[in-house]
């Protein structure tokens, strides 16, 4: 046996400045966003979309993310507390993010932005934001994993990593770390196959031109990540105590309809005839 178990004493912040802690996951997040622009701004320009398309979407999706991510954490997970508490909802910096309200968040925004600036079908702008989306949800999961958050039940197999139960009073207040029992790092698997799912994508999209069959990309996204976080949502501990009565918990609820969703539009693509996704009309070359 390679490995017994894993004692995880990682510090959810690298260094503080004027006061102010920079931490992992925040970092993560950002390296996400930017290689992610730079991803979506070489598909653009395959697809010979015109200058200004791929910064206007990078700031509707980065705006999309954060208030439905959050809105879905206090609307699905918290919303108790936040129904008596609503100027709550605005403290980010206090962590609560939701990926299944942030993902509805986007959609959302891709609505605006298809009406406001692309002036195409929905589907065309969400068949290539997904294809980077795929990696900023991995590198969220690495920054979860930094914070010693949304693990596992505990296991007997050999990769089981032991986190600091305690880790707000251990890294603010110095207190000795009460680590729990090796547990399932459910953050590694969600990231595994979120990372599957980008490199099928970008398969998908640049060697088999999948951006030319509408609903493709998305169908196979959707279907790649929120099935398996279905499956992994098994073992791992519910996020708020109102889940342990639930036959299937919040985040498996919530999965479902995209998953279903994801089946629906890959096989309609499949069906319908190939559609050129490159942008040959110059109507569309407005800034």
């Amino acid at each position: 046996m390679i490995l017994d178990t894993i004692t995880w004493t990682a510090d959810p912040a690298m260094f503080s400045i004027l006061g102010r802690e920079i931490r992992w996951y925040g970092l993560f997040f950002a390296i996400g966003f930017l290689i992610g622009y730079a991803i979506e701004e070489r598909i653009f320009k395959r697809d010979n979309a015109p200058a200004g398309w791929c910064d206007k979407l990078f700031i509707y999706t980065i705006i999309a993310t954060i208030i439905g991510a959050r809105l879905g954490h206090c609307l699905f997970y918290g919303w108790e507390y936040y129904s008596a508490h609503p100027l709550d909802i605005l403290k980010v910096w206090e962590g609560g993010l939701a990926s299944h309200g942030g993902t509805i968040g986007i959609i959302i925004a891709i609505y605006i932005y298809s009406r406001r600036v692309t002036h195409r079908s929905m589907l065309w702008t969400l068949d290539r934001l997904v294809v980077p989306t795929a990696l900023v949800a991995v590198l969220i999961r690495l920054g979860n994993l930094m914070n010693h958050e949304i693990y596992g039940h505990v296991t007997s197999l050999p990769w089981g990593f032991r986190f600091i139960e305690n880790v707000g009073a251990w890294h603010n207040y110095g207190a000795t770390p009460i680590f729990t029992d090796p547990s399932h790092p459910t953050q590694l698997y969600e990231g595994l196959c979120y990372l599957i799912t980008f490199a099928v994508v970008m398969y998908l999209y640049w060697k088999c031109n999948a951006g030319d069959r509408p609903g493709l990309l998305l169908g196979v996204f959707f279907i790649g990540i929120f099935l398996s976080r279905f499956f992994i949502e098994f073992v791992k501990n519910d996020q708020e105590a109102f889940e342990a009565t639930m036959t299937l918990n919040m985040g498996q609820w919530l999965s479902i309809p995209f998953v279903v969703a994801g089946i629906w539009l890959t096989l309609r693509a499949l069906r319908q005839p190939i559609e050129s996704g490159r942008i040959a009309d110059t109507s569309y070359r407005r800034k």
